[in-house]
């Protein structure tokens, strides 16, 4: 019996994985997240340069054969400091999307699950999506401190609402069918029905959730950056780069537009793969394509 579990469980991934395959715009979108990802994991193999190395006489050169990005105020190469950028810009989002996930989910099933915790926690969730994600999250960085640590948190207590919100609603529809009304009258504790039985059928929502997620973690990282109450000026992030870029505006524009460039493609890119996944994971989509 397992075993045809197995089998099952097998043949329905080979299944979603050929939808993928016939979804043009998340395969290209699932091709550039992995380039970038590439990209910035094998940053010291695929550059010459070190992010911090200053080369004043090679100050605010233009795209060129040894700088293919040009270079910035201080002559460093802006290619690899966009390299090495999108390894913290990158790293922030998805630590933003682990935190949100895990707080969102408890969150979320606590409320959906709990009549008596369901008020509460509902209410939190709606007091705190009434603020602009930007405005909340500059509040909590400067309440906390500028620092990538601070930042993750930051934004990864702006993000909770929305996955708790999402999970909060399907808990509340699937705690009343007929498989869970079944586990308690056979006597099966509280702690096994939530994690055995409801929370394995959210994964679909809590992942494409979490694409999204990740996308806006990477805009709003940048967003602080820019504003100067990110991560410091001297770590190169797509955010801080954009900043320090915004005065060279119209006699250094590559200083602005690579890092804006990989942002827009991170962004985009993630965008179409949780298209994607909504599109395969929805069975109502899913007759569709």
């Amino acid at each position: 019996m397992a075993a045809t579990a197995s089998v099952s469980m097998a043949g329905e991934r080979m299944k979603l994985a050929r939808l993928l395959l016939r979804r043009k715009t998340a395969m290209i979108g699932l091709i550039i997240l992995v380039v970038l990802v590439l990209a910035a994991a094998l940053a010291p193999w695929i550059t010459s340069y070190a992010p911090q190395k200053l080369s004043i006489v090679n100050r605010l050169k233009p795209p060129s054969a040894a700088h293919w990005f040009g270079t910035d105020e201080f002559g460093r190469d802006v290619f690899t400091r966009a390299v090495y950028g999108g390894r913290l810009s990158l790293f922030v989002g998805f630590s933003v999307v682990i935190l949100s996930s895990v707080l969102g989910i408890v969150l979320g099933l606590v409320a959906g699950f709990f009549r008596s915790a369901d008020k509460v926690v509902a209410r939190v969730i709606d007091a705190m999506m009434a603020f602009p994600d930007i405005l909340l999250a500059i509040s909590l960085v400067a309440a906390l401190g500028p620092s990538l640590v601070n930042v993750i948190v930051a934004l990864g207590i702006v993000y909770t609402p929305r996955l708790a919100r999402i999970v909060r609603a399907s808990t509340l529809v699937i705690r009343e069918l007929p498989f869970v009304e079944a586990a308690r009258a056979l006597g099966v504790s509280t702690w096994r029905i939530v994690t055995a039985h409801v929370l394995r059928n959210l994964w679909s929502p809590i992942l494409v959730q979490g694409t999204f997620i990740f996308a806006y973690a990477i805009l709003a990282e940048a967003g602080l950056s820019f504003l100067g109450v990110g991560v410091s000026p001297e770590i190169p992030t797509w955010g801080t780069m954009i900043n320090a870029g915004q005065q060279y505006m119209g006699s250094a524009d590559w200083m602005m537009v690579f890092p804006g460039l990989a942002i827009v493609l991170s962004v985009v890119s993630l965008q179409m793969v949780g298209d994607g996944l909504r599109d395969i994971l929805d069975p109502r989509l899913r007759k569709e394509l």
